[in-house]
């Protein structure tokens, strides 16, 4: 509120003063309105005001000591609160009551518990009022906070907790298992995926309509999941590698009725010859010859292909023969029957199995030995069948350096005469102890085909066979199998024998052989003396 007084002293006649109250941000003082009553004319005796006000100019709330004052003016159940103006004090009823606070009695409770929407106890709660507020109970028997913001009354609340805390961890239990298992339903169906298309691609369709064909009674190979290979061989282990070569690596498994099996891993996969790895599959499945390694099976589902054969115990040939420590460990009689049980496999397949079948590798390493030295003939990655009509096949040069026939290597063309070839190199190996290629050796002795033609040529072939073969063996003995070994390592295929050619001499030598003791040795003993004596 402002108060504007108007001095009018300076009239002669009737000096006074008058006055009126107004807004004062709406009026300015100014002299022409001192002049008669145009202002109040002018403003039709109408002026904004606005009335502010409040108790005792000079005190405040912070001075007001004590209620029991006469001039407080704030009665029961009320606050003093400092004026807006700043010009002394006013007064409120305390929260949860309503009325006049300048009463002594005038500011009453308010029953929250009369009107739902003043109070927040649920439906199920009970309201009691209280002085400036009200308290939310639940029934007997029951226990909860009875709240509105709450679950309302509950049987009992820590019951209530434990419910819902197996509730919780039930559906975390839940939910967590559903991940889970869409997460590894997931992967499986990608891994089928995966495991049809490898399967499709190294020629599962074709192995399965094969083998539909074939009578119960036949045994063929077995279809193996590669989930049951991994657990073989332990998820392919290094521990498990049995060796390595050119087409792949060869792991020890054990399958789930505890068989031990050679699991042979191959490295690349020619699409293009499909068709042919699975002929193979199937025929080579159904060699049953002591002395070959059988294959048992083969998994398709993998990057690629798997190959299940029957175990070998002892190692190869190559290993015994030629490895530090085993040098000169086999006997005259096993190294001549271990070259009669090869020739006799190697004739097999090219005489009898139907197609007929060329090694195309054969050497030392892949002649494997039991514990009774029984060699059986192994790898054929590099093999091919060979149609009934035809004798040779153009094929790309496949084989082992030392072992391969130059005929083949120069004109690409593979007939059984190859084989014949190698199985020479070996018969040279048994005889001799040497490598087919040694590089450390001097310059007519490296290639070993060379040089056992060679003394063959120059009569001295003694001198470079093995000193154990050369006591245990008879003179005869040597002089067959060494002409034997130089008519295999023919250069021209056609004066080559056949492999039953070999495998029949071979066998006839085996027959005859006799142990040493059995027999004059005056000649062997003559050999062993150095010729300078």
């Amino acid at each position: 509120m402002n108060l504007q007084v108007l001095d009018n002293s300076s009239w002669d006649i009737n000096p006074c003063k008058y006055s009126f109250i107004a807004e004062k941000e709406w009026y300015n003082i100014s002299k022409d309105d001192l002049s008669g009553f145009d202002f109040y004319k002018r403003n039709k005796g109408m002026v904004p005001t606005i009335l502010d006000w409040s108790i005792e100019k000079e005190k405040s709330c912070e001075n007001v000591t004590t209620r029991n004052e006469t001039t407080y003016a704030c009665g029961n159940n009320s606050n003093c609160y400092r004026s807006p103006n700043n010009w002394g004090y006013l007064c409120k009823c305390l929260e949860g009551y309503h009325g006049n606070p300048y009463l002594e009695h005038g500011c009453h409770d308010i029953d929250e518990c009369a009107d739902p929407n003043m109070n927040d106890c649920s439906s199920t709660g009970i309201c009691t009022n209280t002085l400036g507020s009200h308290h939310c109970s639940c029934p007997t028997g029951t226990d909860g906070d009875g709240l509105k913001t709450g679950r309302g009354c509950i049987p009992s609340q820590t019951k209530l907790r434990a419910i819902q805390a197996s509730i919780g961890i039930a559906f975390g239990i839940l939910f967590v298992l559903f991940v889970n298992l869409l997460y590894w339903g997931i992967k499986n169906r990608k891994q089928n995926i995966r495991r049809e298309k490898f399967f499709q691609q190294n020629g599962g369709l074709l192995l399965r309509q094969q083998l539909s064909s074939y009578d119960a009674s036949v045994e063929v190979a077995k279809i193996f999941a590669e989930e049951e290979l991994k657990r073989a061989t332990n998820n392919y282990d290094e521990s498990r590698i049995l060796g390595r070569g050119g087409y792949g690596t060869v792991y020890k498994g054990i399958l789930p009725n505890n068989k031990i099996v050679a699991i042979k891993r191959s490295q690349i996969v020619d699409e293009s010859q499909v068709e042919q790895f699975i002929n193979e599959v199937v025929i080579l499945s159904q060699i049953n010859h002591k002395n070959v390694v059988k294959l048992l099976g083969c998994c398709l589902e993998s990057e690629v292909p798997l190959l299940v054969y029957e175990f070998i115990t002892n190692g190869t040939l190559s290993h015994h023969i030629h490895d530090e420590g085993h040098q000169s460990s086999i006997s005259w009689d096993n190294r001549l029957r271990i070259a009669t049980e090869t020739a006799s496999a190697l004739a097999y397949m090219h005489s009898t199995a139907s197609p007929p079948i060329f090694h195309r590798d054969v050497k030392p390493s892949n002649i494997l030995l039991d514990d009774n030295y029984i060699a059986k003939v192994s790898d054929f990655g590099a093999s091919r069948l060979v149609p009934l009509d035809q004798t040779q096949l153009t094929t790309l040069v496949q084989g082992t350096m030392g072992y391969l026939d130059p005929e083949y290597f120069q004109t690409s063309r593979l007939t059984e005469k190859s084989d014949v070839y190698s199985f020479g190199i070996v018969l040279a190996e048994l005889l001799t102890g040497r490598k087919a290629l040694e590089f450390n050796r001097p310059e007519k002795e490296k290639n070993l085909a060379l040089y056992f033609i060679t003394s063959m040529a120059e009569d001295n072939v003694l001198d470079i066979l093995e000193e154990r073969v050369v006591y245990e063996a008879t003179m005869d003995q040597l002089r067959e199998i060494t002409k034997l070994a130089k008519r295999c390592l023919n250069m021209t295929g056609e004066e080559r024998p056949t492999m039953k050619e070999v495998a029949t001499e071979l066998d006839g030598l085996h027959r005859s052989n006799k142990h040493p003791w059995d027999e004059p040795h005056e000649e062997v003993e003559c050999l062993l003396v150095d010729p300078s004596n």
